[in-house]
């Protein structure tokens, strides 16, 4: 595609921030797969850079996956499945300033959205720094690193731990750590 350039590749993702840092490009495609802390932890770094508009492809086309990347800041979420077509297809709509998803995603997201209204409280939204810190004690990160990666006191992150607890009628760390995991939540996916 004669509009696209790619201008950096990484195979982890600490490479992915360390680019993010010094390249300048419109949009990042980033894999939920990639090695390295997890792509939410990776997600949320850049997203906090504020330098470009992330497009996450992953081999997963739950609908669970693309709810979190979404509330973490992707701009736009995309199956591997999907044709070359397509996925310049949705890095033109983020570079532009808009949001891309599959319209089977979008019909899995509608089910999900009909599902919950049906069983009101069933899936509690979690803010983005909820995410990030489940994330973290999902992939068994302590209170104390928790709060040095994220420049929080680990006061905090009790507190995030506890209200985490309450929100999900949780009533230990580890049913919290097992919820992250069963749901794509852990920083090691």
């Amino acid at each position: 595609y004669s509009d696209m350039k790619v201008v950096a590749q990484a195979a982890t993702g600490d490479e992915v921030i360390a680019h993010c840092e010094g390249v300048r490009a419109d949009v990042l495609l980033l894999d939920v797969s990639m090695p390295g802390p997890g792509f939410l932890s990776v997600l949320n770094a850049v997203c906090a850079m504020g330098r470009v508009r992330v497009l996450v492809v992953s081999a997963h086309a739950e609908s669970r996956y693309a709810r979190t990347a979404l509330r973490a800041g992707a701009a736009g979420y995309l199956p591997k499945e999907h044709s070359a077509d397509e996925l310049a297809i949705a890095v033109r709509r983020v570079a532009s300033g808009g949001r891309y998803i599959s319209p089977r995603l979008a019909d899995l997201l509608a089910d999900d959205l009909v599902a919950s209204t049906n069983n009101a409280g069933v899936e509690p939204e979690l803010s983005a720094r909820e995410l990030q810190v489940i994330g973290l004690i999902g992939a068994g990160v302590g209170v104390k690193e928790i709060a040095a990666q994220l420049e929080i006191s680990p006061k905090t992150v009790s507190t995030y731990r506890r209200r985490l607890l309450d929100k999900l009628q949780l009533g230990s760390t580890a049913e919290l750590i097992r919820y992250a995991v069963d749901h794509g939540l852990a920083a090691g996916l």
